[in-house]
């Protein structure tokens, strides 16, 4: 994997103003340049030299006015299954990048190749041939963080293998080396960044010691425990604390925050400060009721293990803008470090899970303009466009949250490549119509839902831009304004009633889905599953339940959601029927969309069409 090809070459380039290049970057060649029409081909050395010219010029030297293309020079014969992508941001989770992958096909197995460049790079082999050339057309300057992927084919040694050599003719590819210490062939897979970042507030006048003169404590700090660490020491001008971030793995991070606490003891015995600085760790709401456990068990085990005190900040300190919970431990520093790890070993965990659960279903989802989710960097994390006008107040810890303030605390690049190829907005050009979903929790979980004096509904509403309300019984309704539903309601379970456009009813729904789990509802091992009711016009009912059943059937085998349009039900005022969908969240949004595609199909088919003289106007017939 020796032999590079160089496209967009000039007409005007020779072999001389290439080998000029190659020089400059000192980067050993060891043949002549061959040069054809818009392209050439060099040998490097070894694999080590190929990558480098690779990663060094492709896209990025100019020779001619024309921005080189550097890549691995394989034969068709040869392009098969496999795939090198490279560019990939250095702090990307496996996960994230699993997801991506498995849009395109099975990926039967994919390593990490060990280089000297700041990003990742991959080897990935697909199931099909077909899979890997889509996943090439498609990934091939994809943009994730700003990082724009270069993906290549790599020579396929069992393709090679397997063509005689005839008449002289070129041989196959020889397999160079033994496998690299980091592949999965020789143990644990490695990770492009493990599991979630360690963030924690520091005194403001503490900064200055941890950073050091000219930076120096800090590059040592990250050069012993292997981590990135950002201090955001520009955020909340003026704050009494400061936020750092901490990636790594999981040790490498908790060393980092053991030294960040020894540095503080410190300058804080330099400076005669006698004030306890406890360790202060945040972690976005969506993980902190499995932290604390049914009953504050976890936490109450945690405190007792590590002999520390932890409080949690309350629910009413969360805003728009700051989706983090204060984690504050007190104790020695050996014993703050051990709660750490406890703590965010569970942190980890729910994270780990909804991860999962996204890869698992997130990609079916069509229909919904991720922009308006505000699941993307580029504003305060949950800010959709509603929104997009009204900057973060000064002092919110916006946008260097490392979740965002999606329901699963979720990354934005995870949701854009996992969900924007089937991503587009429902109305067309026009803004998306609102829908009504009816969504039925547990009578037990209103006071939740709704909050201490409606702070949460309140809260709710204004985060995913929808009306919501719950009702009392059939005729009386309790909106966001009502501290609590009246007394003597004795049914079991009680109707949400969601209002607002697809976007909306994503952000709305997925957090009371988070809050029931959050408030152990459900059982730790148990999926929080719920039924949903949509209104369809009754002449449209047919085309949900399809011929002989067909149409629903598909649906509940795309969806795993469980969709029944009850029969011989009697229209209501309005000439519509329910249609009820049971199951988890991403099914019952998937089965959501999906029947509202049908709705829209169906409308569609009833409008008008439009005047063939195109003017737009419905010209009066002459008689």
């Amino acid at each position: 994997m020796n032999k590079l090809y160089i496209g967009n070459v000039s007409e005007e380039a020779s072999a001389e103003d290439l080998e000029t290049i190659f020089e400059q970057w000192k980067i050993p060649h060891s043949g002549p340049f061959l040069v054809k029409t818009g392209y050439a081909f060099v040998d490097c050395p070894d694999e080590k030299n190929a990558m480098m010219a690779i990663d060094i010029l492709s896209g990025k030297v100019e020779l001619h006015g024309k921005l080189l293309e550097v890549e691995h020079s394989v034969p068709k014969r040869q392009r098969s299954c496999k795939l090198q992508i490279r560019n990939i941001p250095p702090h990307l989770q496996w996960e994230v990048l699993d997801g991506m992958l498995a849009q395109y096909g099975t990926v039967e197995n994919c390593e990490q190749v060990n280089t000297d460049t700041d990003t990742a790079v991959v080897n990935v082999r697909y199931g099909a041939k077909d899979q890997a050339r889509q996943a090439m057309e498609k990934l091939n300057g994809f943009l994730m963080e700003d990082f724009a992927l270069k993906v290549s084919y790599i020579p396929d040694e069992t393709a090679a293998a397997a063509t005689p050599n005839l008449g002289g003719g070129k041989r196959g590819f020889v397999p160079r080396g033994p496998l690299r210490s980091g592949s999965p062939g020789l143990g644990a897979r490695p990770k492009l960044q493990s599991d979630v970042p360690l963030r924690i507030l520091v005194p403001t006048q503490f900064v200055g010691a941890i950073i050091g003169k000219e930076g120096a404590t800090i590059r040592n700090v990250t050069k012993q425990t292997h981590s990135k660490i950002d201090i955001h020491r520009k955020e909340n001008a003026g704050a009494a604390e400061k936020p750092i971030t901490v990636h790594s793995t999981p040790e490498g991070c908790s060393n980092a925050c053991r030294t960040i606490m020894e540095i503080m003891q410190k300058e804080a015995l330099d400076t005669k400060f006698t004030e306890e600085i406890p360790l202060k760790i945040l972690a976005h709401n969506n993980f902190v009721g499995r932290l604390i456990g049914k009953e504050g068990r976890n936490l109450k085990k945690i405190e007792v293990d590590t002999e520390t005190k932890i409080t949690i900040s309350p629910l009413q300190d969360l805003t728009l803008y700051n989706p983090e919970r204060t984690i504050t431990v007190k104790g020695s520093i050996e014993a703050c470090s051990r709660a750490e790890e406890e703590v965010m070993k569970k942190v980890r965990e729910s994270y780990e899970n909804d991860v999962a659960a996204m890869n698992l279903q997130s990609n079916l989802i069509p229909g919904l303009n991720l922009n308006a989710l505000g699941l993307f960097p580029g504003g305060a994390p949950g800010m959709g466009p509603s929104m997009g006008h009204n900057a973060p107040p000064p002092g919110a810890q916006g946008g260097y949250s490392s979740f965002g303030s999606s329901y699963f605390g979720g990354e934005g690049p995870f949701w854009a490549s996992v969900l924007s190829a089937s991503s587009q907005p429902l109305s067309g050009q026009g803004q998306p119509e609102s829908e009504t979903v009816h969504l039925f929790i547990p009578a037990l979980a209103v006071g939740a839902i709704i909050g201490k004096q409606g702070q949460h509904i309140k809260q709710l509403s204004r985060y995913a831009g929808a009306s919501i309300k719950i009702s009392a019984d059939e005729v009386r309704v309790v909106d966001a304004n009502q501290v609590a539903p009246p007394d003597g309601m004795d049914a079991k379970q009680r109707m949400v009633i969601i209002a607002g456009p697809p976007e909306a009813q994503f952000k709305a729904q997925g957090r009371i889905f988070g809050k029931l789990k959050e408030e152990n509802f459900f059982g730790p091992k148990e999926e929080v599953k719920l039924e949903a009711h949509i209104k369809v016009p009754s002449f449209a009912a047919g085309r949900v339940i399809g011929k002989g059943g067909k149409t629903v059937n598909e649906l509940q085998n795309l969806t795993s959601a469980e969709v029944v349009v009850p029969r011989d039900q009697t229209p209501d005022e309005n000439d519509q029927v329910i249609v009820k969908i049971t199951g988890h969240f991403y099914a019952s949004q998937l089965a959501q969309r999906k029947i509202q595609e049908i709705l829209s199909h169906v409308r569609r088919q009833q409008q008008p069409k439009p005047s063939p003289r195109g003017d737009g106007l419905a010209r009066p017939s002459r008689k």
